[in-house]
């Protein structure tokens, strides 16, 4: 049995290095790593993408995934939710760095798996959220670049994509301000924009990136 990390490295601040760091951190002993690198994960399904794909043949029964927060596992609530179902058919344990979330299907009781199967709906959902709205974002910023080509960008933002995605995270966990200022590093202030106004932020990131 073998513990497998699955990331998708698409911006400068999400890093292999970096999401290795933050599994073991967590508490994770990491036998492999498998990485896709500039892999749209709203475009592209698991199963689409190059190291995706190698997942479905390399993982065993008893074997544990690990990744950063379900939405590395699908590019939409359909596919989040088929990809956690086939791997728990197969005997796979998946488990998020986010707050240890753990889904097994190994468990026959029919209260527990209900509650295993509503969370997961529920995480999936709100993965599917915040991608509309990074995608909004990101036409946004687009259109905003083009409008003022060779002009200033503005400010730098405060924050990274990482705390950005964090605080994204946080929040939809019903997190309080105070709490995510202290996990991510950043201030009360900066918490407040990214929540009043999260495709604003994400459009300054875009900008800058």
């Amino acid at each position: 049995m073998k513990t497998v990390l699955y990331a998708r490295v698409s911006t400068a601040d999400q890093t292999l290095d970096h999401q290795k760091t933050q599994a073991e951190a967590a508490g994770f002993t990491i036998d492999e790593v498998v990485a896709d690198h500039g892999v749209s994960g709203v475009s592209t399904r698991l199963a689409e993408r190059p190291e995706g794909r190698r997942l479905f043949d390399m993982l065993r029964s008893g074997d544990t995934l690990v990744v950063r927060w379900v939405d590395r596992l699908g590019r939409n609530y359909q596919d989040v939710t088929d990809t956690i179902r086939e791997f728990m058919r197969r005997g796979v344990v998946i488990r998020t760095v986010i707050n240890g979330m753990t889904f097994d299907g190994s468990t026959r009781d029919p209260m527990q798996a209900a509650v295993r199967d509503s969370l997961i709906a529920f995480m999936a959902a709100m993965a599917q959220a915040e991608a509309e709205v990074r995608k909004q974002a990101q036409r946004a910023g687009i259109e905003a670049a083009k409008a003022r080509p060779g002009r200033y960008l503005g400010r730098k933002p405060s924050y990274t994509r990482d705390q950005f995605d964090r605080v994204r995270d946080l929040l939809g966990l019903g997190k309080g301000i105070s709490e995510i200022a202290k996990t991510t590093g950043l201030s009360r202030q900066t918490v407040y924009r990214i929540k009043d106004d999260p495709a604003a932020a994400e459009a300054i990131l875009q900008a800058w990136e």
